[in-house]
């Protein structure tokens, strides 16, 4: 593979191929609510259930979010946030790499990540990779949105650090679910497939063992309350053998009943010299809160916030007075703008049905997106809007953060997003009409505005981010042209 097209190789760390077999094992899942997003597209624990969330509103997932981003980012995400590093020793030289080769890995595992279609490191492996193979160990919290390769970055660290001759449990990886679990084993599995002598056991629900027998594989990955019984009730683990402990999707964990206690109590067992990596894709208070309980002395690997720019989007908002007008005025703006693709959101998924079945009588290619549909089936619809199957995706909030997608050139605020006590959802916002405008190009947003009080929310967006939005008659298709030009 070329130099130039390491971004574009499928990122088996991150999504595995958008394998849709996968739904066997996906289907169903129930987890946590009261979720928001963070700028770099990731859901994250917050202010109960933002969104205004009202009769027949969805909610978000965090767990399904999670999956949901490993299965659609399947290349490396070309983050422009540059990288912040915070070393435990600051008189420590600080190293980083631009090749595998430099890591000097084994070359059955330089052989295994080339294999997986990888030329180089991404950005935060090139700062991640020396701290988790330095010796003497360094412990280490880092933040990293899906699709950065981290995921590949501690399974390889994880393949380096074992000793094959050892046959019991070294590394021990915990995910918050049983299906991120088969994720991250999936790609330990193929980084590692030229080093037979490793073996991985999956502590996850439904993998019975025998009580008293020891594992002989050297690494195990599963979730806390299977992993936590294996080390104490049934004693198929000596955790004080335990010399890497890596703890992925903090975030996700900390959102999920009696995890993060698990976490802990696993945490407790090991040995003082125990390597910790410890790997959240956001870092709010109470995720450092707990970083802190298993990290101690860590370097800090974190990605420095990078603005979001409404530099390229024009904002407008339009009067109507109920769905029908709002209707007819998407329809007049379909007429006179040229419109790549569109993503629209809606409050509830009665909402969203209503203006899929509308707009597909009218002749445009629609996907649905919404909450009662499993991780894959919204993965699938992703991956045809994505390749423009489909020119409108019509969405409820359950999907405004993470989809990235070049061609969307308009996204449609069909119902505003507010919060509980009915103000403007500023952060909701920003993701949504984030949208458009990607990679530099420009993009469109325009809201509805069906009452005095939407009206209210767009002037509380107006002062929130020192924009103008401006009015837009669409049945003027003479001032649209000039305006949207």
């Amino acid at each position: 593979m070329s130099q130039n097209s390491w971004a574009a190789a499928v990122d088996v760390q991150e999504a595995t191929s958008l394998q849709l077999d996968f739904s066997k094992k996906v289907s169903g899942l129930r987890g946590p609510r009261n979720m928001i997003g963070d700028i770099n597209g990731n859901i994250m624990p917050g202010k109960a259930e933002i969104g205004g969330w009202g009769e027949g509103e969805e909610r978000v997932n965090l767990a399904e979010q999670s999956l949901l981003n490993k299965l659609i980012r399947r290349s490396l995400v070309r983050n422009r946030n540059q990288v912040e590093v915070l070393q435990a020793d600051p008189n420590s030289p600080l190293y980083s790499v631009k090749t595998f080769e430099e890591l000097r890995l084994k070359p059955e595992l330089l052989k295994g990540v080339y294999n997986m279609g990888f030329n180089r490191p991404s950005r935060i492996q090139e700062n991640a990779l020396p701290m988790m193979l330095a010796q003497p160990p360094q412990n280490l919290i880092a933040q990293s949105q899906s699709g950065t390769g981290k995921t590949a970055a501690f399974s390889l660290a994880m393949l380096s650090h074992v000793n094959p001759d050892n046959k019991w449990t070294q590394c021990l990886c915990i995910a918050p679910t049983y299906e991120l679990a088969l994720q991250t084993g999936q790609v330990i599995e193929q980084m590692g497939k030229f080093c037979p002598d490793v073996k991985l056991a999956y502590a996850i629900r439904g993998n019975r063992m025998e009580r008293g027998a020891k594992l002989q594989e050297q690494i195990v990955i599963g979730t806390p309350g299977t992993v936590h019984d294996w080390c104490t009730k049934y004693k198929l683990i000596d955790p004080k053998k335990i010399t890497m402990f890596v703890l992925d999707e903090a975030d996700v964990m900390i959102a999920t009943q009696g995890h993060r206690d698990q976490s802990i109590r696993i945490h407790r067992q090991l040995p003082m010299n125990c390597q910790m990596l410890f790997f959240s894709a956001t870092f709010e208070d109470s995720v450092w809160r707990f970083a802190e309980q298993i990290v101690p002395e860590p370097n800090i690997i974190r990605l420095k916030r990078e603005e979001e720019t409404l530099d390229t989007i024009k904002q407008f908002y339009v009067n109507c007075k109920e769905k029908e007008d709002k209707f007819t005025a998407l329809c007049n703006l379909y007429g006179a703008l040229t419109i790549a693709q569109a993503m629209i959101f809606c409050r509830t998924r009665k909402m969203a049905a209503w203006l899929t079945e509308s707009l597909t009588k009218e002749g445009h290619q629609v996907a649905l997106l919404s909450g009662e549909m499993t991780v894959e089936q919204r993965a699938a619809v992703i991956e045809r809007f994505r390749s423009g199957k489909e020119k409108v995706l019509v969405t409820t909030n359950v999907c405004s953060r993470g989809i990235d997608v070049e061609q969307v050139s308009l996204v449609v605020n069909f119902d505003l997003p507010v919060d509980l006590d009915g103000n403007a959802d500023n952060e909701t916002y920003l993701h949504r009409i984030g949208r458009t405008g990607r990679f530099g190009r420009r993009g469109f947003a325009v809201n509805m505005v069906d009452s005095q009080h939407s009206m209210d929310i767009i002037k509380q967006i107006e002062m929130h981010f020192d924009r103008k939005i401006i009015k837009l008659d669409t049945s003027n298709l003479e001032e649209m042209e000039n305006l949207i030009s």
